[in-house]
This record gives structure tokens, C-alpha cells and sequence, in this order.
């Protein structure tokens, strides 16, 4: 049965791959499953055919036959679980693999998702300029310690996983904020990611959309 995933019919990020289509598309290019794209609007995500699938009116959600998921998380977890690829065979460097996909999303990304908030939605606030030094002092605290553990490694863990397809999509939040830059080997470790073939498809395919 064919796969279909949501995406944001004009993407606010204009096709830089940070919407979070990109990581279900990246995760089912790397496990050699196409798919479809159904495009939806900032209206249609709100109307009840959508909020059936996901109760919070958000993207992406993913659809096979009568199975429906939402949380990009959760969609990405089942492509990695039911398609070699992206999760070991060991089972102990999976749950570990499984266990990075954890951390980028509940420890590294709201650190990142903190400081946009701060900048784009506060900025003009007067508290901004006191509180913005705090946001980014508590988001280098986890950027130091995931570059530690990195170190000189090319991955978190061994190969490439579903953990690294996840935490990559999380860095690139911030890419272009110049913070990123202060690590070199997480700097490198996202160019890694890039680089992969499966990005590269599932980010001109969101370009393609938004370009």
C-alpha cells in the first residue's frame, strides 16, 4: 500500500528542509520506500479530515491503507522499525540508536526551539536582551556536551541510525544562527548528514514545493 505523508503546502521556512516533512522524507528516502506527498494549507490543517489524523493540526502525519500515525518522532521510529536501514541489528545498538532519536528531540531540540522563540516571537519584548544571553548559554551547555561525546567520530553511535537522521535534522534549526560554528565537530557532523544521498533527495523534494 502506497505510503502518503503531509506537508505544508507553502512551507513557512521557504524550502530550507527545517519543516518536519524533511525528516520523514529523509527517513523513507534512506530505507528506499517511496511515497507520496498530500500538500495541505494552514486552513486544511485545521478542518476535521486533517485533525482525524492529528489531533493537533500540525505536520506531517503518515498514511498507509487504514494506518495513520502523527508526531515526526513516532513516523520515522515506524519507518526505521519495519525497513532496514536506519536502526542496528544488535539489539543493544538499537536501543541506543533509538535512545539518540530520544535525546535529540526531549534534550537537544527544545534548547534549539527556546532560542528561535526567543529571538523571532520575543524579540521585541523588554525582557529580550536580558534573557536572550541565558537562552543561548543553556543551549551551548547541551552543544558542548553532544560534542564530547561526538568528539572525532564520524556518527553517535557506530553507523548512521535513525538517532543521527533525528539529531541532524535538529541541528539544523540552527545552522544559520552562527552558534553551530563554535563546534567544529558538530559543524562537520551536520555536514555528514547533508551530504547523504536520501538528504539530498528529500530536500530538493521539498524545495521543489517551496522553491
Amino acid at each position: 500500500m502506497t505510503i502518503i505523508i503531509t506537508a505544508f503546502e507553502r512551507s513557512p521556512d521557504g524550502g530550507k528542509g527545517l519543516a518536519r516533512d524533511t525528516r520523514v522524507r529523509w527517513a523513507l528516502e534512506e530505507v528506499g520506500q517511496p511515497y507520496e506527498v498530500r500538500l495541505v494549507s494552514f486552513q486544511a490543517m485545521k478542518e476535521p479530515a486533517h485533525l482525524a489524523i492529528h489531533p493537533f493540526g500540525q505536520i506531517p502525519t503518515f498514511e498507509q491503507g487504514d494506518f495513520s500515525l502523527f508526531e515526526t518522532g513516532a513516523i520515522v521510529f515506524h519507518i526505521a522499525e519495519r525497513h532496514t536501514g536506519l536502526l542496528p541489528d544488535d539489539p543493544y545498538a538499537r536501543v541506543r540508536a533509538v535512545t539518540w532519536m530520544f535525546a535529540a528531540l526531549n534534550t537537544v531540540e527544545p534548547a534549539i526551539l527556546e532560542l528561535a522563540n526567543t529571538k523571532l516571537l520575543e524579540g521585541d519584548k523588554p525582557w529580550t536582551a536580558e534573557r536572550l544571553p541565558l537562552v543561548e548559554d543553556r543551549l551551548r551547555t547541551r552543544l558542548k556536551q553532544l560534542s564530547a561525546h561526538i568528539g572525532s567520530a564520524d556518527w553517535l553511535d557506530g553507523r548512521f541510525s535513525a538517532g543521527d537522521l533525528m539529531m541532524v535534522s535538529v541541528l539544523l534549526r540552527i545552522k544559520s544562527a552562527g552558534i553551530l560554528n563554535e563546534y567544529p565537530n558538530l559543524t562537520a557532523y551536520v555536514a555528514r548528514g547533508e551530504a547523504r544521498p536520501a538528504y539530498k533527495r528529500a530536500f530538493a523534494a521539498q524545495l521543489a514545493v517551496n522553491g
